[in-house]
């Protein structure tokens, strides 16, 4: 088991240097991100400093890391178990877990946008996998389901300490983004936000929002936790990639969960999880759809056909899909390939899959509601 010791400095060198590769372009770009933001406002009614904004934004809210607890590992381990038994949260690199294509290994596309984003900080010399860093977002608008839910049905979310050794870019970082910060050094990603916002009137999910109702937000983060009406933000966040380990028992303050895992076995050990680290463990609303209502032009025609067979396959056939229930199709692509021949590859299925749950956070109602 690869794990921190407590005599371990949190950031290798390579680490470091990618962190500082981030910040230095994000303060050299400074006063072009600070004049972005001044046109933006000056067009409200939002009276407030660029810099003052920035600290406000990156200073509230956390970095949570969302995931799927029930998808096999590459060690054979489900998410869940592999965290129970190490205490730490992996990366790609080191888990090999696909949800239809790992693109996390030397020459693949995520090594290649990492050496592009960080300088090639983790291209000199030998970089073990645990190094490179963890994705996932911020979570500016508390959103339930956590920033970035296309990623997975659960997410931790992170200490503010962790918010030091953390990269941010606003829009996925695999379209190769320009507008890259850190926490002291955000002015870029804030720019980047409000003028998207201004010219489609879409801020990280939430449509019909204008630059002040934003900024509001922003200021006055006061909404509890089961006021906020899930993000569904599927293509639309702030990334964060996160440099160094992630121990739960260190990095780590609340498990939020998605209800369909209450009284299943990776509930169970979720909840194991959140008691063994002392963990805040949370229960978002979750979504549910029935199969019979799954759109065919949202990710194709083969997905309302997938989300029949699952219901009838994993379910008892009335059963409405939710998170565990995609999780148990998911499963069975690696410990049941067969189960799947139809498709070319068993990374075909899990695309497939992935699609399914795509539909599910945008079409489905929330479940507790």
């Amino acid at each position: 088991m690869t794990h921190r010791s407590l005599n371990m400095p949190p950031l290798t060198e390579a680490q470091e240097a990618a962190v500082q590769c981030v910040r230095e372009r994000a303060v050299r770009e400074r006063p072009v991100s600070a004049d972005r933001i001044a046109r933006v406002l000056a067009g409200s009614r939002a009276v407030c400093e660029a810099a003052e904004l920035a600290r406000a934004m990156a200073g509230r809210a956390p970095v949570a890391l969302n995931f799927h607890p029930d998808r096999v590992a590459g060690d054979g381990r489900v998410v869940a178990e592999a965290m129970l038994e190490d205490g730490i949260y992996r990366n790609q690199y080191e888990s090999r877990i696909s949800n239809g294509a790992v693109a996390a290994f030397p020459g693949g596309d995520r090594d290649h946008w990492e050496e592009r984003m960080f300088g090639g900080a983790y291209h000199r010399g030998e970089v073990a996998p645990h190094e490179r860093p963890k994705y996932g977002g911020l979570n500016l608008m508390s959103y339930p389901d956590g920033p970035c839910p296309r990623f997975g049905s659960c997410h931790l979310r992170l200490r503010p300490e962790v918010l030091t050794r953390s990269t941010f870019c606003f829009g996925d970082s695999h379209l190769d983004p320009g507008d890259l910060g850190t926490i002291d050094a955000f002015d870029s990603v804030l720019a980047g936000l409000l003028e998207a916002t201004q010219a489609t009137g879409i801020a990280l999910g939430r449509d019909q929002v204008t630059v002040e109702s934003l900024v509001a937000t922003i200021q006055d983060r006061n909404q509890a936790f089961d006021d906020v009406t899930q993000g569904r933000s599927l293509d639309d966040y702030i990334e964060a990639q996160v440099h160094g380990w992630v121990e739960l028992a260190t990095d780590v303050d609340a498990l939020v969960v998605d209800p369909s895992f209450r009284e299943t076995e990776i509930g169970g050990l979720l909840s194991d999880i959140a008691h063994l680290h002392n963990l805040d463990l949370r229960w978002h609303r979750g979504f549910e759809l029935d199969a019979a209502d799954v759109p065919a032009e949202f990710r194709g025609p083969a997905i309302p056909i997938l989300a029949e067979r699952i219901a009838r396959e994993f379910g008892d056939g009335r059963q409405r899909l939710h998170a565990e229930l995609i999780g148990r199709a998911a499963r069975s692509v690696v410990t049941d390939p067969g189960r799947w021949e139809e498709w070319n590859t068993p990374a075909e299925a899990l695309q497939r899959i992935k699609q399914l749950w795509h539909v599910l956070v945008q079409y489905g109602t929330e479940a507790s509601s």
